[in-house]
């Protein structure tokens, strides 16, 4: 595995973590508790996806579950 594959692996574990510990920060709320699960299944969903395309069978294979990982960045961002 090269330094950048290891280093964006590193980052977006960093970011679900991170995502988690600002998320239980949050006041418990029942208007907060759906956009708290979600930005938590989606942020940590980030790194877990790209972590599973480290092991893709092909390069069409990687490519499809790097483009789930763009799709999961983009849910979080919003």
């Amino acid at each position: 595995m090269n330094a950048k594959t290891q280093e964006l692996l590193d980052r977006t574990f960093t970011f679900g973590v991170n995502t988690l510990k600002f998320l239980n920060e949050l006041p418990e709320n029942i208007v907060l508790r759906v956009p708290k699960r979600q930005l938590a299944r989606s942020a940590t969903s980030i790194g877990a996806n790209y972590e599973e395309a480290q092991a893709a069978s092909s390069k069409r294979d990687f490519t499809y579950k790097v483009t789930i990982v763009v799709r999961e960045a983009r849910e979080t961002h919003y």
